[in-house]
């Protein structure tokens, strides 16, 4: 990340919870970018986001220190199913995701779970079954362990979703629309939403499955 990209910003000038925060000091990101900049008031007010942001922007970061900000902040008792739900369209982007969060839960003393399809279910099945917090994932393997029973969406509390435009793109509305059904009311969690492009259809997914987004 270059000088170049960053703004004047620095993470602890928001109200984030300090462990996020010294994991973000730690890994060397002290001056937000400017989609980090722009999003981090808001996420930390509790409202929801429907961003416009390319690869690269640090999106992720954003909201990798939202969710992680977010669960510390909550007053529920902790359970074995997840409280946060990140998706992506591919399962290259998802590794990625499960990749930055490494950087972040440590400090939060969170549980990471990484799903997708291509790769042994029992595997996967047991990781679920050990308990995570935060569960990262392609749409299509999400669903096929949840039809199975190894978690359930009752606990969720944030739930990303990461290049909605490719969501639309490579078929998985349907999908993803099945899986916002069976999570609390929008009211009850944070909602965050990333596209390269903000079109009618992702605008539409938006305001269906969140409150006010920013």
């Amino acid at each position: 990340m270059t000088k170049t990209h960053l703004t004047d910003k620095k993470f602890s000038d928001f109200a984030i919870a300090p462990e996020v925060v010294a994991g973000l000091t730690e890994n060397g990101f002290e001056y937000c970018t400017p989609i980090q900049a722009k999003c981090l008031p808001f996420i930390c007010d509790g409202r929801d986001i429907a961003g416009q942001a390319q690869t690269g922007t640090g999106k992720t970061l954003a909201f990798l220190t939202a969710t992680c900000h977010r669960l510390l902040q909550s007053s529920k008792a902790p359970s074995k199913h997840p409280r946060a739900l990140i998706m992506a369209p591919t399962r290259e982007l998802a590794i990625q995701i499960h990749k930055d969060a490494k950087i972040l839960a440590p400090h939060c003393n969170l549980n990471l779970g990484l799903v997708y399809g291509g790769e042994d279910y029992e595997k996967q099945r047991a990781q679920l079954e050990k308990g995570v917090d935060i569960l990262i994932g392609t749409t299509g393997r999400l669903i096929d362990l949840y039809k199975q029973g190894c978690y359930t969406l009752n606990e969720i509390e944030v739930v990303v979703l990461d290049e909605a435009d490719r969501m639309f793109d490579l078929g998985f509305i349907k999908d993803i629309r099945y899986m916002f059904r069976r999570m609390p009311d929008t009211s009850q969690r944070l909602n965050l939403l990333f596209s390269a492009t903000l079109s009618y259809r992702v605008q539409e997914l938006a305001f269906e499955h969140m409150t006010n987004p920013e």
